[in-house]
């Protein structure tokens, strides 16, 4: 595992008591709880969570997205019965959240089994004013998907950054990169550019993709994303013994403000990768994995972030503001 050459930046501080939740914490059958969308909704923190078990191992499963509540941001308590549902909407998976006009907005792919769906996976933005009622906006063509919107509109639209295919639709054989769309009510999307290229990331050479709703700052848009590194020579361990030879890790960019298209600000070297001594990172149902798909800016600068960790659990990192948007220099 020596030959990926990267590492954590400094500027990031795992939390000590890692993970944050795992299947041992639900209070209903799980396999894998993993890639969060988080937000601060109505005065708390929430949390939309992906839940998979299976039945009989690696073969019959059961996969909804649940939800949790914190007071902190870190300790965390799921509702053993709440789960996330919308007319229109079947299978779906991969959470994104947004507070946007003082509504939550959910971003979610919508077939959960990413390999087998019989017309390609597609992305969803569905709203809701109390987390229980949902509405369904709009589903987008095959093959999309990691759509998460801006917490604020941007010349009047809404603006969401996403990760539409250039192959087939199994995630794993298929070339995505980060792309920008905006529309005028959450329904009709367009004006669609690249924003995050691969080969604009050295750690890439296979994807990249968008991680959390960006975080308007005066220097621009920070924005989290996560970068696929394909080694072939290397192996890296599954549950499942797969033959996987990739790594996900977490990166940071810097778009403009008027234009959030435009990259004006990326840092060239990872911002948080899989590694010993994190367990909860390297070995997993998908091992050397952090996907980071959460985050939340507090009053003293502190950011934290959320990550799918492995496939298999959900970990907490903080770091400053100021040192994130240090990373990122000018392009």
């Amino acid at each position: 595992m020596e030959a990926y050459p990267w590492k954590s930046s400094p500027v990031v501080t795992r939390y000590e008591g890692n993970p944050i939740l795992k299947p041992e914490d639900m209070p209903f059958p799980s396999t894998m709880v993993y890639n969060p969308g988080v937000e601060k909704f109505k005065g708390r923190y929430v949390m939309l969570f992906r839940n998979l078990h299976y039945q009989v191992r690696w073969t019959k499963r059961t996969h909804f997205l649940g939800w949790a509540t914190s007071d902190d941001g870190v300790h965390w308590t799921v509702d053993a019965d709440a789960r996330f549902e919308v007319e229109g909407l079947t299978g779906p998976a991969d959470p994104r959240l947004t507070v946007l006009d003082g509504r939550c907005y959910a971003c979610v792919q919508e077939s959960e089994n990413v390999s087998k769906s019989a017309i390609g996976i597609r992305g969803a933005v569905t709203v809701s004013d109390d987390l229980e009622h949902w509405e369904l906006l709009s589903l987008s063509t095959p093959d999309n998907r990691n759509m998460v919107l801006f917490p604020e509109r941007v010349n009047g639209r809404i603006a969401r950054l996403e990760r539409p295919f250039r192959k087939c639709t199994h995630c794993h054989t298929a070339t995505g990169e980060a792309w920008y769309s905006e529309s005028p009510d959450g329904r009709y999307w367009g004006n669609s550019r690249r924003v995050l290229a691969i080969e604009d990331v050295p750690f890439a050479n296979e994807k990249t993709g968008p991680g959390a709703a960006p975080i308007r700052t005066d220097k621009g848009w920070l924005a989290l994303f996560h970068a696929v590194y394909v080694d072939p020579k290397i192996t890296y361990p599954t549950w499942r013994n797969e033959d996987i030879h990739w790594v996900y890790a977490a990166g940071v960019m810097l778009l403009d403000l008027d234009d959030p298209s435009k990259i004006i600000g990326l840092a060239r070297e990872p911002l948080i990768v899989p590694e010993a001594p994190y367990d909860c990172e390297i070995d997993g149902y998908r091992s050397y994995t952090v996907f980071p798909t959460g985050n939340i800016l507090e009053d003293d600068g502190t950011v934290k972030i959320y990550y799918g960790a492995a496939d298999s659990s959900i970990c907490l990192a903080t770091a400053k503001l100021d040192d994130l948007i240090a990373l990122c220099t000018p392009v």
